[in-house]
């Protein structure tokens, strides 16, 4: 949107920042910007995707101006946990910490995966306190 400044920085002058800096593209140009900050506390991601962002704020989600979902998860590695969508939209996983499968496919920490046509998706831990992002996109 107009007018937007804004900047990231570690607040801690020892402490390391681990940041993922994420951009989705509003669906049209030139909407009023918005802010919105929520905590999601980890018992509401702990073993379960967690919706945070969405075009709708649905579930106390913040609200983007975009079709998309934003669902975070931290996963230990006896917890599994499964994910439908239509199948005319893609995902996107995104490993923050630790290690998953996905349908059967390892990713570490940094890596990110681009999954379509697919309905289903299963995603397994493979290591404790794993962090991830899943985007569900039209």
């Amino acid at each position: 949107g107009p007018g937007i400044a804004h900047s990231e920085f570690n607040a801690s002058a020892i402490e390391p920042v681990h940041l993922l800096q994420i951009w989705i593209l509003p669906k049209q140009a030139g909407i009023k910007p918005s802010y919105e900050q929520k905590h999601f506390t980890l018992d509401e991601k702990q073993g379960k995707l967690r919706l945070v962002a969405s075009g709708d704020g649905r579930d106390n989600s913040v609200t983007i101006h975009q079709d998309a979902n934003l669902y975070v998860a931290v996963l230990n590695k006896s917890d599994r946990i499964n994910h439908s969508t239509n199948k005319n939209r893609s995902l996107w996983i995104q490993v923050a910490k630790g290690g998953v499968e996905v349908n059967g496919r390892s990713l570490q920490a940094g890596d990110g995966a681009a999954i379509t046509n697919e309905t289903e998706i299963a995603i397994s831990g493979t290591t404790d306190n794993t962090e991830i992002l899943l985007f569900d996109l039209a």
